[in-house]
């Protein structure tokens, strides 16, 4: 495993993420399971959000970290808020909300800090000095580390960070071969296609300028939810060329992926989310591989794409 200084230094993150929203699926024994292989992997920072399985994700790992108190300053542990669901779904950035989802996500964690805060999707009410207010009191009780932010525009970006005192770290985007719409519109400037309609304000490109980290999830899902490419007869094209550069490299279809989005010079994280420790040996070993630009463009190209 390779890794990451973020953070201006404070944060030596392995550069693949294990993301833990599935996890309220399986046993803690089955979940030890997993954990100890992603540090076997060498793996030490975890994906989490208070929304995931209702807060059962987090309790299954912190579930994990009570038997092993040990492993809990060797690992980065990273959570969202933001999503509020009950007969409807809402998003709520507001200071009470903010803090109590905090307090929450700590108690089933069972840790008295986490390493990184990120607020879920854009609340449409936010008001930068309320968040800011949470965030700094939250930072100042030693209960959250860092801050940033999944899911957000350039502009609500810049609306934010302009009240908050701790700098804004990370971006959670998706990102992956088929669903790469902050790369397309940049190779396509000054066209008239679709390819080149700006829906985030050019957001890859600010994050590499103001030095925030991008985490790209869903790395193996298409448009829709729950529609999963790889094997998948509807990208045939794809997961040609993902077949052939997996025998070219000896790894499988989903470490190639994951190694299109390290390739990336943004150094994006790939956030994983299996539950297979079979699986997450797999596309760990992406971590050793270097595609060539030609590979990384035909990877690219071969969902139908075409550049201007």
């Amino acid at each position: 495993m390779k890794y990451l200084n973020l953070a201006d230094g404070r944060i030596h993150s392995s550069q693949i993420i294990l993301g833990c929203m599935r996890i309220h699926q399986k046993s803690d024994k089955e979940v030890e399971e997993l954990i100890s292989v992603a540090r076997d992997e060498g793996i030490n920072y975890f994906d989490h959000a208070d929304i995931y399985g209702n807060g059962k994700s987090e309790e299954l790992f912190g579930n994990f970290l009570k038997n092993h108190t040990e492993e809990r300053d060797k690992i980065y542990i990273q959570t969202k808020c933001g999503i509020c669901k009950g007969d409807f779904t809402i998003y709520d950035f507001s200071k009470e909300h903010i803090i109590k989802a905090v307090e929450g996500s700590l108690k089933r964690l069972r840790t008295d800090y986490i390493d990184t805060l990120l607020l879920h999707r854009p609340d449409a009410l936010m008001e930068a000095d309320e968040v800011a207010a949470a965030f700094e009191q939250l930072h100042k009780q030693g209960k959250v580390r860092h801050f940033g932010m999944s899911n957000i525009t350039v502009m609500q970006f810049k609306y934010l960070q302009k009240s908050i005192q701790q700098k804004l770290v990370f971006n959670q985007m998706k990102l992956n071969p088929v669903h790469a719409g902050m790369i397309d519109q940049a190779l396509n400037t000054n066209m008239k296609n679709s390819e080149s309609f700006d829906h985030d304000g050019s957001i890859l490109d600010y994050c590499r300028l103001q030095n925030i980290t991008v985490q790209a999830w869903s790395i193996l899902q298409a448009e829709g939810t729950g529609t999963f490419f790889v094997d998948n007869p509807e990208y045939a094209g794809l997961n040609s060329v993902l077949q052939k550069l997996g025998e070219q490299y000896h790894v499988g279809s989903t470490a190639i992926v994951a190694a299109w989005i390290l390739r990336h010079p943004a150094k994006i994280q790939p956030i994983v989310g299996t539950t297979n420790p079979q699986h997450l040996k797999e596309i760990c070993k992406a971590a050793d591989i270097t595609l060539t630009r030609k590979e990384w463009y035909e990877i690219y190209l071969s969902p139908g794409r075409k550049l201007p």
